[in-house]
């Protein structure tokens, strides 16, 4: 089923919204408004953007500016920095950086000057596709690892790196291809993925639903910032047109591009790996990590943050005080210089509440919950679908750092939403505090009068006035099933850390339309949520007592 006018104006604007942000908070040019395409095209010559590297320069005059040459002999530009007592003879550590998706080569400029002042030869590098760099945007596809490598090849070829202690990092986009390139190039020793992915097919169609503002935004930008490959034009026009003909073909290209698919090889190759990520990550939701996480064998690290996508590590970028950037720095002064800083012995789970904001240190994932509080999900409730009850996830990146600097959650008044549209059972009132920490599982029976269909789960904290504040959801969709036939339903909500005050409750909340997902109720059809005495349906909330 189409999305409707209403959720595809959200998520153009969104977009929108999305591309100026990022392209004023890089220091870049503005789009071409008639064109869409960036004003310095990429086949311009290497005069081109001369302006804005000798402003750069100026402010860092040990930058120096470089083109690299890619996979398949493309141009990436790049920016080198290396330690000022660098001496004839001497090796230092590399650390290669890969920008963001839509990012310029800028993006990673005042990290990278911090790292050379410790002792590091840091090279960053414009992905492929984006902006002055050469090529087309292959979504950290085989030519993008060849690139990484190729950067690599590089740096040691010109700077007084060492070959034996080579990282990789970056935020999002250069998460991903660092962790990828982990997995094939055997000279990577340590990396820093923020904000990134493992499985891709997870991260932006879970529940087998389409997640379209998270789709919309990166399409949008990688079309006003960069070059979209044939391949990725298609698998976007596919999926956001919920062509299930091609929906194989979808998982596949997705799984090709995922961490996950390679682990065994980034196991064997034993790469220190620091994953960190926000509880409210619009792109790559946080259980996708914390499962690959737990898959790793060798040294490893898993953080979670309030905010969303980026955002836990933006305000480092600007040069701000930042945890996020101070560990990743920990972490690969550790594992590529040796230093006893202790970041080896420190509990390898690091969460931060949303409620307290105060860190919490953990043995692994699994440890994390040390209880479950079951909700029973009695009675039989019916409802029409197509219809906004006024419970929803938010808008993408807009309500998580609403969260993350105000603690204002999505919100909706549980005794008002509609019952025609959502269904709704709450717990007792909670004599103490319930911390909320992991993952909340939902099963239930489902009924529905078509043989497609979409819901949305979400979890609600309850004040006294029935006011519900968003602690998880995630939606779920069903395709060739019986119609009005029973059939079961298990979903992982996204995980969180969050505190529930003493006298509130916790709500449990279904509907069958979100403005950040694509949703495949027909016009007309109902949805049926019971709770067979054989098979009870039920919510299980992780705790930490």
């Amino acid at each position: 089923m189409s999305p409707s006018r209403t959720t595809l104006r959200t998520a153009v604007g969104t977009v929108s919204a999305a591309v100026l942000a990022t392209t004023v908070l890089a220091g870049a040019p503005m789009a071409n408004s008639a064109t869409g395409a960036p004003h310095a095209p990429a086949t311009s010559t290497p005069a081109a953007g001369a302006a804005p590297r000798q402003a750069l320069a100026a402010k860092f005059p040990d930058v120096k500016f470089v083109d690299i040459k890619g996979d398949g002999g493309i141009t990436l530009k790049a920016n080198v920095f290396t330690p000022g007592d660098a001496a004839p003879g001497r090796r230092y550590p590399l650390i290669v950086l890969p920008t963001s998706w839509a990012m310029p080569q800028i993006e990673y400029v005042v990290q990278a000057k911090k790292l050379a002042d410790a002792g590091y030869v840091v090279v960053g590098y414009n992905s492929r596709g984006f902006w002055q760099s050469g090529g087309q945007i292959e979504t950290a596809g085989p030519p993008d690892i060849a690139d990484a490598s190729k950067v690599i090849d590089w740096a040691l070829a010109h700077t007084p790196a060492d070959p034996g202690k080579v990282g990789m990092g970056g935020v999002s986009y250069g998460a991903g291809i660092s962790l990828l390139t982990s997995a094939f190039d055997k000279r990577v020793k340590a990396v820093a993925a923020l904000s990134g992915w493992a499985d891709l097919i997870d991260s932006i169609y879970s529940g087998r639903t389409q997640h379209l503002q998270a789709a919309a935004v990166l399409g949008g930008a990688g079309a006003l910032t960069g070059r979209p490959s044939p391949e990725l034009t298609g698998i976007l026009k596919n999926f956001l047109g919920s062509n299930l003909a091609k929906e194989g073909e979808m998982i596949k290209w997705g799984a090709k591009r995922s961490p996950v698919t390679y682990l065994d090889k980034i196991n064997a190759n034993g790469a220190a790996i620091m994953l960190g990520n926000a509880w409210g990550d619009s792109l790559f939701p946080p259980n996708q990590y914390a499962d690959f996480y737990e898959k790793l064998k060798g040294p490893k690290r898993l953080e979670f943050r309030p905010g969303d996508h980026g955002t836990a590590e933006g305000l480092g970028l600007l040069g701000l005080p930042n945890d996020t950037w101070d560990h990743t720095k920990s972490w690969f002064d550790h594992y590529l210089k040796g230093a006893d800083n202790g970041v080896d012995r420190e509990a390898p789970v690091q969460l931060k509440s949303r409620s307290t904001g105060a860190y919490e240190g953990y043995k692994s994932w699994k440890d994390v919950p040390s209880a479950h509080r079951r909700i029973e999900l009695n009675g039989t409730h019916r409802i029409s679908t197509g219809w906004d009850s006024g419970a929803n996830g938010g808008t993408i990146f807009l309500s998580s750092i609403l969260d993350q600097f105000l603690k204002l959650p999505p919100m909706a008044s549980i005794p008002l939403l509609p019952r025609s549209a959502a269904a709704v059972w709450q717990s007792e009132r909670y004599a103490s505090a319930q911390h909320v920490r992991g993952t909340a599982k939902l099963h239930t029976t489902v009924t529905s009068t078509a043989t497609s269909g979409t819901g949305i789960a979400y979890l609600y904290d309850v004040g006294p006035l029935g006011l519900g504040k968003l602690v998880s959801h995630a939606p779920f969709t069903f395709h060739d099933k019986a119609a009005n036939t029973p059939f079961g339903v298990d979903l992982e909500l996204f995980s969180t850390a969050y505190d529930v005050p003493a006298g509130h409750r916790l709500a449990v909340v279904v509907d069958s339309v979100d403005p950040l997902y694509i949703e495949h109720n027909p016009s007309g059809a109902k949805l049926t949520f019971s709770s067979p005495a054989a098979d009870p349906s039920w919510l299980s909330v992780p705790v930490r007592d």
